[in-house]
């Protein structure tokens, strides 16, 4: 049976010159059906914790005084079955030498995001994709993101995936979770330990998934699943 499903993505220092080495790249996936009680659960949760609705879940934004909300928001995704991760990594992609095969770093950066999606995609379903509104390329990212992914699924009618909209993050609430989840899983990856609070949601994460959250996950992994793209993987 045909099922639409959104798929929310979040991108982390994914530009060429942005003087860092890993890329992250997310996306959680959920059904259609399921979308606003989804985004419900989330400002509810959000109001357990004492914070307003239109207080917008990021990594960026963890610390010690909020530890009791993100584990909580862990917790919430873990034991919601309809909830769905994926991240793709880049270890290291200022070693990239695009010259050499022919191509930008855009064109780089689009097949990148085509296999994030490819493992998400079946072509007996049917997809609406949700990127975050946040330069002033985001019309292009569109338009081009939407050939990569309708062409390779030689879905030249546009009926698998049906729409690729920009969003703001602040407006929607699985977006803000794929951002979260995009950024624990860049922080365990970069090596990095300044926060405490954010090496105990790692670790909190580990011990759910039984998984590093440094190497790749096995392909069928639905639940949190991982790509780590080498270097010559991601040429």
């Amino acid at each position: 049976m045909t099922e639409t499903f959104n798929i929310h993505c979040d991108e982390s220092c994914h530009l060429e010159h942005d003087h860092q080495g890993v890329m992250a790249l997310g996306a959680i996936w959920s059904p259609l059906t399921q979308a606003a009680e989804l985004a419900k659960a989330a400002r509810t949760l959000k109001r357990q914790f004492g914070l307003a609705s239109a207080c917008e879940l990021k990594w960026t934004k963890v610390s010690p005084g909020r530890r009791d909300y993100y584990e909580a928001v862990l917790d919430w995704f873990w034991n919601t079955p309809e909830l769905h991760f994926r991240c793709l990594l880049v270890p290291d992609k200022s070693i990239l030498n695009h010259e050499i095969i022919g191509q930008t770093h855009d064109d780089w950066y689009y097949k990148m995001y085509f296999n994030l999606l490819k493992v998400i995609i079946d072509p007996q379903q049917r997809y609406n994709v949700y990127l975050d509104l946040k330069d002033t390329r985001g019309a292009a990212k569109v338009r081009k993101l939407n050939d990569v992914l309708s062409n390779a699924q030689y879905d030249f009618s546009r009926t698998i995936v049906q729409r690729i909209q920009l969003v703001r993050s602040h407006e929607v609430e699985l977006l803000q979770l794929a951002d979260f989840l995009t950024g624990l899983i860049a922080y365990a990856n970069r090596g990095l330990r300044s926060s405490n609070t954010k090496l105990a949601l790692i670790e909190r994460l580990r011990q759910y998934s039984g998984y590093s959250l440094t190497k790749t996950t096995l392909l069928r992994e639905d639940k949190l699943n991982l790509f780590h793209c080498h270097p010559r993987e991601a040429l």
